[in-house]
């Protein structure tokens, strides 16, 4: 059985119409998934439905076997904005989720130098070792980005959604973290869905890439990332790699103009 399947779903919003319409898909258990497409044509939609946030109007969402009815506690999530908080350090930002997600509130007082010790291994592993006292005003963009990864992955999610995570940062920075998240990912298997507009980034995580129209947001191409793993960052600047992301990129722009 799929790990996440979607069965003819569609969302309406009001009575604009469907923010997206009869999606079919299925994600494996491990599978690194991203959404690619013009603005507003539901590539978040899909997260929130996969999450629970938001409930199907139409269709059924399954994840791990069960319809879902509301907010998963198998998922993490990280978006755009690193949304610290800025009363809280590095550390006890990470912790966060121990401290409200279900089983793990009631144990926290009990088990917190164990979680300490999860939380420091997480920002050891992305690079933010010595790091852990400081506040979010004291930390560059990217050492935020790194730390929200790190409370999203805290209390080991099976299922990791991220929205924009890098859009935000510099180029150089959002190439370094593609790598960190490479890792972290090579590492746990855990499954992720990415909803991003850079096409170089979505080839170089996924597996899968799904391609969807204008609202209201259909599937219109599943490609498959036949590239070898683990992948090095100068392979993005190779024939091969910019001729998928050039395809992509046509595919993307003829929908965008039609």
């Amino acid at each position: 059985m799929s790990f996440v399947s979607f069965d003819r779903v569609s969302l309406a919003y009001d009575d604009s119409g469907n923010a997206i319409e009869d999606i079919s898909l299925t994600i494996e258990e491990g599978e690194f998934v991203a959404f690619v497409g013009p603005s507003g044509c539901g590539k978040s939609t899909f997260m929130k439905l996969c999450t629970g946030l938001h409930a199907p109007t139409g269709g059924t969402v399954r994840v791990d076997g069960e319809a879902v009815s509301g907010p998963l506690k198998i998922a993490g999530m990280a978006f755009q904005n690193a949304n610290l908080l800025p009363w809280r350090t590095t550390l006890d930002n990470v912790l966060l989720p121990l401290e409200i997600v279900k089983p793990y509130r009631s144990q926290f007082r009990k088990r917190r130098a164990e979680f300490v010790g999860w939380a420091r291994e997480l920002l050891r592993t992305v690079g933010l070792a010595g790091y852990e006292d400081q506040y979010p005003w004291q930390l560059s963009g990217g050492m935020q980005q790194r730390a929200s990864i790190c409370r999203a992955l805290i209390h080991r999610p099976r299922l990791l959604m991220l929205d924009e995570p890098f859009a935000a940062l510099d180029a150089f920075t959002r190439e370094e973290l593609w790598c960190v998240l490479r890792d972290l990912w090579e590492a746990q298997r855990f499954t992720v869905v990415l909803v991003t507009h850079d096409l170089r980034e979505a080839a170089f995580l996924a597996d899968t890439v799904y391609v969807m129209s204008r609202r209201p947001g259909r599937l219109i191409e599943r490609r498959q990332i036949e590239l070898a793993r683990p992948r090095e960052l100068a392979s993005t600047y190779e024939p091969a790699f910019t001729a998928l992301v050039q395809e992509l990129r046509t595919q993307i722009g003829e929908i965008r103009s039609a």
